[in-house]
């Protein structure tokens, strides 16, 4: 039989096929796949028929079957399947739909091959050719297993004081009691199975050994993504454009307004005020004509109001949103900045200086341009090929960009045209992103690798030339993840244009870097997420993050929630100062002259509510008495006073007369003769 793995609706050829002769059946996955499939193998046409097609959470790694003897037969379980994925091992039980009960279904359980040896290996080599013994499923049928070490005990070699049977049982923790015979009917479970596996450990056990194989956990682990009530939504959007470049968010907001692009002819772009939710009318909407093809966009951080827009014909055109939205078409941009001599990638605003805009092209070079002179005042070259992201330092000293040619270069544009540090990038040439992480200490890039897998890298931002530090990798899909990162929490969310995945992390400065949390799943795929300012979140309910989503026809906010008890209190935990980034700490003539701005903070919490780290301490409340009370020793005659109160107590008062003798009789000539 031929595998063609294209057929299978596997995009990697790459195939892990696994046969059980038992059952003739056939599973198939290939690696970084997410689906799983079994054939039952026949033996005249058709060879193959598919039995089910099993979609998994996360990416297989590999894949490993379950010793036979390990089946829970009493509920029909014909095999089990382990399943290795980046973070889990995931067992998958496949069970034929049978009444369960105490027969046993010998037409799904023929005699398996054991566990003992059939010949030793000189007897092979002699020439000797035996089979391995079967055994059967059936559990009645199943002999009492008991280790080699305990069979070949002697009586002289028993511990004096012991009989055999207790010798047998306890010099060999594999022995299986007589009370397990019956499997277990988790699959995830060993606990009871007669095949001579060892007993499950205990429940805290297991937590401490998975902790200390997992390493430490996030405490946004348990993160919950939701999108908010259809009061707050924007529908009936008509006519998005859904192919925009690599390079381009693909859309993008602000605290007060949604710059959509539209797919129709010279470059439209709506704009939709978040404070307007609804139903969108069926009529024509007012528009931002830019005229050519739009490449990106992005809101000024500063200024609500204005949009700057780069287009194909390697102009940037800065437009002004009037108070209230747009009324009409807009057809005059406010500025127009020429440079570049290629279409343009795409552009990023200075994260402290106002009007400073950064832009990249095909003409292989960034440019930097301050927006109230409306011309060009730095240029950036080095690049060997298309440039695939860029993003500002924190600080606002350096530029990280990434490139097609496999290289992450850093920039002093202040100092230098040339790259300050370059180092070994992505693998794939498929796209890339790149943002500043743990307070501009590394640099991460979203990516592929060779085998055009989606994959997270973590470079020392110090250090590029030594290549990342530490990489995780995502599944396989053709859009490249869009990475937001908060500097507050160190949350990183990524997801991609056509994606119905979010995928969530904690990135700690050291080991093991990457703390994966609960992903966000939509219903329906997305375009992508947009997210806003931290004052948009709703600290009462432990909203760590508000994004909003751009579906096919809805703009949706979406709230990223932290689990917490104590809701009454303010969690200054994930809750520090943050930085007022919507304001500029400086102009871009004051950066441009040596001069570095600072955001000032400020607190989240409400007046109304204490931070949880000043929470008064609960003293544990016991719910039963201690065990001394019942254990505490009485004499006889507190035992017998205490007996004899119950007694009087359930009988009642011994010196109350009896009810008979509280009748009146009848006198004598009242009686009829």
């Amino acid at each position: 039989i031929f595998l063609n793995p294209l057929d299978l609706g596997l995009n990697n050829p790459t195939l892990m096929p696994l046969f059980d002769p038992d059952s003739g059946l056939l599973i198939v996955s290939g690696n970084g796949e997410s689906v799983i499939d079994c054939f039952e193998v026949n033996s005249s046409e058709p060879f193959l028929s598919q039995v089910s097609h099993c979609l998994t959470d996360a990416s297989t790694r590999g894949v490993a079957l379950v010793p036979k003897l390990a089946v829970d037969v009493s509920c029909c379980e014909v095999m089990r399947l382990m399943q290795l994925t980046d973070n889990f091992i995931v067992p998958i039980s496949y069970q034929v739909p049978r009444k369960a009960g105490q027969d046993f279904h010998a037409d799904l359980y023929p005699d398996t091959l054991g566990h003992t040896a059939a010949m030793t290996a000189e007897q092979w080599w002699k020439g000797e050719n035996k089979q391995v013994e079967r055994v059967s499923l059936n559990p009645s049928k199943r002999p009492k297993l008991v280790t080699p070490s305990a069979q070949e005990t002697k009586p002289k070699d028993l511990p004096r004081g012991k009989s055999k049977e207790e010798a047998s049982t306890s010099s060999s923790p594999l022995t299986t009691p007589s009370s397990s015979a019956a499997p277990s009917r988790s699959p995830s479970s060993t606990s009871g199975l007669s095949s001579g596996f060892l007993p499950s450990p205990s429940p805290s056990q297991s937590s401490r050994a998975i902790q200390s194989m997992l390493g430490p956990s996030s405490k946004f682990r348990h993160i919950q993504g939701s999108v908010l009530h259809r009061d707050t939504h924007i529908t009936n959007l008509r006519g998005l454009h859904l192919t925009t470049p690599g390079e381009c968010d693909g859309f993008c907001a602000n605290g007060q307004r949604v710059a959509v692009p539209l797919a129709i002819a010279g470059g439209q772009i709506a704009v939709f005020e978040l404070s307007q939710p609804g139903k969108l009318p069926d009529t024509a909407l007012p528009t931002i004509q830019n005229s050519v093809n739009v490449a990106d966009f992005c809101w000024d951080p500063f200024d609500n109001h204005k949009l700057v827009v780069a287009g194909d014909d390697a102009k940037i055109r800065v437009w002004q949103i009037p108070k209230g939205g747009l009324t009409e078409t807009l057809t005059e941009p406010e500025c127009v900045l020429r440079g570049h001599t290629e279409k343009i990638y795409s552009i990023k605003f200075h994260p402290h200086a106002s009007g400073l805009l950064a832009s990249s092209s095909y003409d292989l070079t960034v440019r930097i341009w301050n927006l109230e002179m409306g011309e060009e005042v730095k240029r950036l070259s080095g690049h060997q090929d298309q440039i695939f992201g860029m993003a500002w330092s924190p600080d606002g000293k350096l530029l990280a960009t990434v490139c097609k040619d496999g290289k992450v270069r850093l920039y002093d544009p202040r100092k230098s045209t040339l790259p300050i540090q370059e180092g070994p990038g992505p693998e794939g040439q498929r796209g890339a992103r790149v943002v500043w992480v743990c307070d501009g200490k590394y640099l991460l890039v979203s990516g592929f690798d060779s085998r055009s897998e989606r994959q997270l890298y973590l470079f020392s931002a110090e250090s590029l030339a030594s290549g990342s530090v530490a990489s995780a990798p995502a599944d396989v899909s053709p859009s490249t993840l869009i990475p937001f990162y908060d500097q507050d929490t160190s949350v990183l969310i990524l997801t991609g244009k056509g994606d119905t995945r979010v995928y969530i992390y904690e990135i700690v400065p050291e080991a093991p870097y990457f703390m994966e949390c609960s992903s966000f799943h939509s219903s329906e795929p997305h375009k992508g997420l947009c997210f806003l300012a931290k004052t948009e979140c709703d600290v009462r309910d432990v909203e760590v993050a508000r994004a909003v989503r751009l579906g096919k026809t809805t703009i949706e906010p979406v709230a990223f929630k932290v689990p917490r008890v104590k809701k009454e209190f303010f969690q200054d935990d994930v809750f520090p100062d943050t930085s007022v980034w919507w304001e500029a700490s400086l102009t871009a003539a004051a950066w441009l002259s040596g001069s570095n701005g600072q955001h000032r903070k400020i607190s989240l919490r409400p007046k109304d509510m204490a931070p949880v780290s000043e929470a008064p301490k609960e003293v544990p409340v016991r719910k039963y008495l201690p065990s001394s009370v019942y254990l505490e020793e009485k004499t006889d005659e507190q035992k017998k006073e205490e007996l004899l109160s119950a007694m009087v107590a359930k009988l009642g008062n011994r010196e109350d007369p009896l009810p008979q003798t509280l009748y009146e009789g009848v006198d004598d000539d009242e009686w009829d003769d």
